[in-house]
């Protein structure tokens, strides 16, 4: 049961789906993404730990579901924490311990953990750098991977290793005024007339 004050699972889970459709696919920040939205074999899982040591729990049990599962039916899990390690310093930290149960399970090699979080900032980065927002989510999210799966995907796209500079052009040109209307889709919120979301960039941008 969630705590008062915070939303349900099932509108947890619209406004991640929602960031998902319109910032991630939207503006082809993950050209893998969409072929397994589409698919639907992205799992959401919202959870209710309060603190860091409940969440390690769900994080191990997350990872042996994920890799335990059908790749065709679950290639990827979204492990969503509306309630603990909002502060994005606690959460960088808490990513070691990530690192540390994917190999304390023998899973290295075999999945890994990718973060996304309200607050993101690069190591290289002012925190008002709209650049930042390419890893920005409306909550903070524990993204398991294949690593089959990312290979595969890496195969399929060629310039991989140049995503992170043309997401960063992206948002240049999309401006924070562009980002908040596109976090008013995911938050519920209506848009104004001149806040129209921008866009999709093409695949061959």
């Amino acid at each position: 049961m969630n705590a008062p004050n915070v939303p349900s699972d099932e509108a947890v889970i619209a406004s991640t789906r929602a960031w998902l459709e319109h910032a991630v696919i939207g503006l082809n920040l993950c050209p893998f993404a969409k072929a397994v939205h589409a698919k639907g074999q992205i799992r959401y899982v919202v959870s209710d730990a309060t603190d860091v040591q409940a969440l390690q729990v769900e994080l191990v049990e997350q990872l042996r579901e994920l890799v335990l599962a059908d790749p065709d039916e679950v290639d990827t899990t979204l492990l969503i924490h509306p309630q603990v390690l909002q502060d994005f310093d606690d959460f960088n930290q808490f990513l070691g311990l990530a690192e540390e149960a994917v190999q304390a399970l023998g899973l290295e090699g075999v999945l890994q953990v990718a973060s996304f979080h309200p607050q993101f900032q690069f190591a290289d980065a002012e925190p008002d750098d709209i650049g930042n927002a390419t890893n920005r989510a409306p909550y903070p999210i524990l993204h398991l991977l294949r690593e089959d799966s990312i290979d595969r995907a890496v195969e399929a796209f060629p310039e991989a290793e140049a995503i992170y500079e043309v997401n960063i052009e992206t948002m240049q040109r999309l401006g924070p005024e562009g980002w908040a209307a596109l976090q008013k889709r995911w938050n519920g919120e209506p848009l104004s007339a001149d806040a129209a979301a921008p866009a999709p960039r093409s695949d061959s941008s």
